[in-house]
C-alpha cells in the first residue's frame, strides 16, 4: 500500500462517517421520521444547524488532515496487508481501551478545570439539545486533546509490533459513528446492546445538565468513579 492509498483511505474514512453524520442530522432536526424516538422534548432551535454548520466543517477539515498527514508521515512503521482476525480485534480492543479511559479524565478534567470549561470545553456545551453533527460543535483544541488517547494506544503497539491501518481506519469509523450516536438525542431500541455501552440517553442527560455522565464509551467508568449524574443527589 502507497503513502497515497492510506491517505486517500483516511480521507474516505472519516469524510463517509461525517457525511452519515450530515444525513442523520438532517433527518433528526427537518423530518418526523425520528420524533417518537427523541429524548427531550424541548424542540430544536431554528436555523441552529446553518449557524454552527462552519466551525462543523472547520473540525472535519482539521480532523481529517491531522490524521491523514499523520498517517503520511508514520507509514514506514504501519502494517499495511490485511490483518487476521486476531491482529484485527487485539489491536482494535486496545487502543479502544486505552482511548476510553483517556477520554473519561480528559472529559472530567474539562468540567473540573474552571479554565478549560470557559475557554473550551463550553463552546460544546451550549449545545443543550443535541443532535448528530454537534459532536464536531467543539473547539478545535477539545477534539485534540481527545485523540491524544488514541495516539497513546498505538505508540504502545509500536512498543512491540506494527499497528495495523485496517485497525485504525475501523477505530476511526467506530469512534466516529459512536460520538455521532450518542450526540443524537435518540434513543433507538436496539442501538444499545453492549454491556456497560454509554446509551444515547446518558450523554444526552450530560448535555442537559452540565454534570456526571462523563464517559464516552463504557460507562462502567462513571460507576467506578462514581460520576453518574444522580438527579436526587443533593
Amino acid at each position: 500500500m502507497t503513502k497515497f492509498e492510506i491517505v486517500m483511505g483516511t480521507i474516505v474514512v472519516f469524510a463517509a462517517s461525517n457525511v452519515f453524520g450530515l444525513i442523520y442530522s438532517y433527518f433528526a432536526l427537518y423530518s418526523s421520521i425520528f420524533k417518537r424516538f427523541r429524548i427531550q422534548e424541548k424542540p430544536y432551535v431554528k436555523g441552529i444547524f446553518r449557524k454552527r454548520f462552519p466551525l462543523y466543517l472547520l473540525n472535519v477539515f482539521l480532523v481529517i488532515g491531522l490524521a491523514a498527514g499523520s498517517l503520511y508521515i508514520l507509514e514506514d512503521l504501519l502494517d499495511t496487508s490485511f490483518p487476521s482476525i486476531w491482529v484485527l480485534l487485539g489491536q482494535l480492543v486496545f487502543i479502544f481501551l486505552i482511548d476510553d479511559v483517556w477520554f473519561y479524565f480528559a472529559h472530567r478534567w474539562m468540567h473540573e478545570n474552571k479554565w478549560a470549561l470557559k475557554n473550551i470545553h463550553s463552546i460544546h456545551h451550549r449545545a443543550t439539545t443535541p443532535f448528530p453533527m454537534e459532536y464536531l460543535y467543539v473547539h478545535p483544541l477539545e477534539w485534540m486533546i481527545g485523540m491524544i488517547g488514541i495516539a497513546i494506544g498505538v505508540a504502545l503497539i509500536f512498543i512491540v509490533m506494527p499497528v495495523n491501518i485496517y485497525v485504525i481506519w475501523l477505530m476511526g469509523l467506530i469512534r466516529n459513528l459512536h460520538e455521532i450516536h450518542i450526540h443524537s438525542d435518540l434513543d433507538i431500541p436496539g442501538l444499545n446492546w453492549i454491556p456497560f455501552m454509554s446509551s444515547t440517553k446518558n450523554h444526552d442527560v450530560h448535555h442537559a445538565k452540565l454534570n456526571g455522565n462523563y464517559a464516552s464509551f463504557f460507562s462502567i467508568w462513571d460507576k467506578v468513579m462514581k460520576t453518574e449524574y444522580n438527579e436526587h443527589a443533593k
